[in-house]
């Protein structure tokens, strides 16, 4: 298969040098332009597949350099990637409407976002991405929808129906985890220590061999912040080296995100192979979840890579299931009934809902989520 053909045209040569880098290890066939006339020039001549540019190339304004490409039958229908140090909404709204199909910020994550990007505009995402444990991540749209406790739970149920896979769980809740709490873990080790400490020690031996191990919960946990002035000093630019290592560590790698979706959780849940969407039932929640759902959508997300579970965590009140579906356009894959208190009590003592309460009719609905969800994933990684 030849190699894809990327244009990057940057005025900041040690930018450029570093964007030039990244996507030839990539394998990506790279060209580079220090100015947007040069750009225009080998845009026209040698035929990228896609183009990154800095919008405030000088020369050229972005939005300008975007409007002529577009306006030319030779790269009208080129995909255009805007990778800006200009953090404003108004930059990145101009950009997108002159016909940028993404717009990324200078960043500590933003090469990471910008490989995902440029393989998902190109037909595909880079190879390393569905390499090994399986990526599950669980997010809502509004908080208090119990998206950790599921994770946790779900996690437990995957242990007890494969005793021989390894399972990590990493709380990226920000500013404060949420995972902890409810598995009773209050070790020193968090998601903000691990990103701070040297890659070179952050490999795979260190992640199987040092995050503590919850025997009764059967996985191994990477913490979250412990506190919001520890969330603010986590370095986010660390945590797409962190899931690579951990998934090259454990069979699954589960993530609870809760309703942390932004530029940094994005790429995880681009990356997935399965993103457990957690939905409640009341009124005010489900048209968050339809605009969280029509966003990821829009950025490329399949609905068999997403899997909606209903839970009533404040009562029997709300909208029924098939109202849901008709909401959102997706299928709900499960639904957990209202546990009353049943849940809390579990997770004030730090005890799985399955282990707790083994006869109840969610600690089954537990054990065929965790069942269905991981045949998914592995589907999801196999197409």
């Amino acid at each position: 298969m030849p190699e894809k053909k990327v244009l990057v045209i940057d005025a900041d040569v040690a930018s450029r040098n570093f964007i030039v880098r990244s996507l030839v290890d990539q394998k990506y066939d790279v060209i580079q332009a220090g100015s947007g006339k040069e750009g225009l020039i080998y845009a026209w001549r040698d035929h990228p597949d896609l183009a990154v540019i800095d919008p405030t190339i000088g020369d050229i304004t972005g939005e300008e350099l975007a409007a002529k490409l577009k306006q030319d039958s030779r790269t009208a229908k080129m995909p255009l990637v805007a990778l800006s140090g200009d953090q404003s909404a108004m930059r990145t709204k101009s950009c997108l409407d002159a016909g940028f199909s993404e717009y990324i910020v200078k960043s500590g994550q933003a090469m990471e976002m910008l490989i995902e990007t440029v393989g998902r505009l190109l037909g595909g995402t880079a190879a390393v991405v569905r390499q090994g444990g399986l990526l599950m991540m669980f997010l809502s749209a509004k908080g208090g929808t119990g998206t950790s406790s599921i994770c946790a739970n779900i996690a437990m149920n995957i242990g007890q129906n494969q005793p021989e896979a390894r399972i990590i769980v990493v709380d990226l809740v920000l500013p404060i985890g949420s995972i902890a709490p409810i598995v009773g873990y209050d070790g020193p080790q968090n998601i903000v220590t691990v990103a701070d400490m040297p890659p070179e020690h952050a490999t795979p031996n260190f992640f199987r061999d040092s995050l503590p191990k919850l025997d009764l919960w059967r996985f191994n946990l990477l913490a979250g912040s412990p506190d919001p002035e520890s969330g603010v000093l986590l370095k986010t630019g660390r945590i797409g080296d962190i899931v690579s290592v951990l998934k090259a560590s454990y069979d699954y790698v589960l993530i609870d995100i809760g309703r942390s979706l932004s530029r940094i959780t994005l790429p995880l849940v681009l990356q997935a192979d399965l993103n457990v969407l957690v939905v409640s039932a009341d009124t005010s929640a489900i048209p968050l979840t339809k605009t969280v759902w029509q966003y990821m959508k829009n950025k490329g997300l399949k609905a068999n890579s997403v899997y909606p579970i209903l839970n009533r965590v404040v009562g029997l009140e709300g909208l029924s299931k098939p109202e849901i579906e008709k909401a959102l356009d997706l299928p709900v894959k499960t639904a957990i009934p209202y546990l009353v208190g049943n849940v809390s009590l579990a997770n004030s003592q730090h005890q799985p809902f399955a282990l707790k309460f083994p006869k109840d009719t969610a600690s089954i609905i537990f054990q065929e989520a965790a069942k269905e969800m991981s045949v998914m994933a592995r589907n999801s990684r196999a197409e």
